[in-house]
């Protein structure tokens, strides 16, 4: 059986976020919404947010219990810190934490992902299977020799 390590991750990320699409309900805000304090617009993916949420169920399940300031982080950019007179270094930036914190919520209520009290957030077995079952499909619909063994 494959899990979710056997697999690339953006192919794992677009079939789960294609399972995501009919079970979470983008929020009337989300289309204006920018990701992170370092970027000028909002995302121009159709599918943002199932493909977002398919990253960040992965995400939780490879390191968690994790929480939303980490993800935050994890998620973010460099903010450029230059100007027209003067020349500075680029910094750091987060990522938008609304946007990783309704998607959590969202996970949640789905029964995918529960709170850890006082650690964050922890994958379910229900969330557990759902990415190793999709997995599974993904590697069996991946036409590459050097993942022949995992089938």
């Amino acid at each position: 059986m494959a899990t979710m390590y056997d697999v690339p991750a953006d192919a794992l990320i677009e079939a789960v976020a294609a399972d995501l699409d009919d079970e979470l309900d983008e929020p009337d805000w989300a289309p204006f919404a920018k990701s992170g304090v370092s970027n000028e617009l909002p995302p121009e993916q159709d599918d943002f947010w199932a493909t977002r949420a398919a990253s960040l169920l992965r995400k939780v399940a490879d390191t968690g219990p994790v929480g939303v300031e980490r993800l935050s982080t994890a998620y973010g950019g460099s903010k450029r810190g230059s100007t027209r007179y003067r020349v500075a270094p680029d910094k750091r930036a987060d990522g938008s934490k609304n946007v990783i914190r309704t998607i959590l919520q969202q996970l949640e209520d789905a029964g995918y992902v529960e709170t850890a009290e006082g650690e964050g957030r922890r994958i379910t077995a229900e969330g557990r299977s759902l990415l190793d079952e999709t997995a599974g499909t993904v590697l069996s619909d991946l036409d590459r020799p050097e993942l022949e063994r995992y089938a």
